[in-house]
């Protein structure tokens, strides 16, 4: 599942929206090759911020972030894409106003070889996306959108796929569905950074997680230790963690 050399490192990173008004303070960060990673911690502990970070969406202060030992900092996010990453942000991650099918098809827009091997793969992968292929994107329920945009990402066949809240304002049912989904990705040797307020659920299915506060990187591990340490789980497990994912 893992090599020795990281197929992400995040090092020492200071970044933020604003000039000299840092939220990331000195992050360090790392996923191997195949790796589900899950990244938690309260409201604004700067989790979307990292995987913005990443992408190349905010521009680093201080610090390094390398891709497949290739540096990426300062890189444009196509420029990224090009590299074997994808990034599903919370919102706005669909084109409503076209198909299912259109939607993937934008997805691959970069491909210059036959995709219909990789829709199809999209359309096991997602069975009620296949039912409504001809369907306008926004007439889709929220978790179905959610599928939309990961399957669109995996039109490009990405090394590392960077989800941001996807469970966010999903029924439980939904929620449940959607989390299948990102295991079976993953288990097809895709990386997933998956950035979730959902800890409990996220970190129980992840080789490993960060808990991030205020800008830093807080603790460490396999995510089903994370989830049974008692310092975590009383910090950031309780009732903040149980309010903020809607438990």
């Amino acid at each position: 599942m893992t090599s020795d050399a990281p197929l992400l490192e995040v090092e020492d990173v200071y970044a933020g929206y604003i000039q000299d008004l840092n939220i990331l303070q000195g992050i360090n960060f790392r996923i191997y090759p195949g790796e589900l990673v899950t990244v938690v911690g309260p409201n604004g502990a700067g989790k979307s911020t990292l995987a913005k970070a990443i992408f190349g969406l905010l521009r680093l202060n201080q610090g390094s972030i390398r891709f497949k030992g290739e540096s990426i900092g300062g890189l444009k996010p196509d420029q990224i894409v090009q590299r074997g990453m994808c990034y599903v942000p919370q919102i706005a991650n669909v084109f409503p106003s076209l198909s299912i099918d259109e939607n993937l098809e934008m997805g691959a827009f970069i491909r210059k070889t036959p995709i219909a091997h990789l829709k199809q793969h999209v359309y096991e992968t997602f069975p009620v996306l296949a039912e409504r292929r001809k369907q306008r994107a926004g007439t889709l329920s929220g978790g179905e959108r959610q599928m939309l945009a990961m399957g669109r990402a995996l039109m490009l066949e990405p090394m590392l796929l960077i989800l941001d809240e996807p469970s966010a304002a999903l029924s439980p049912i939904l929620v449940n569905s959607v989390f299948d989904r990102i295991k079976q990705i993953n288990e097809t040797g895709t990386a997933i950074m998956l950035v979730e307020q959902n800890a409990r659920k996220a970190l129980a299915m992840s080789h490993r997680g960060y808990v991030l506060d205020a800008g830093r990187d807080c603790f460490e591990g396999p995510g089903p230790e994370l989830l049974n340490d008692p310092k975590v789980s009383e910090l950031y497990l309780g009732a903040r963690s149980r309010q903020a994912s809607g438990a």
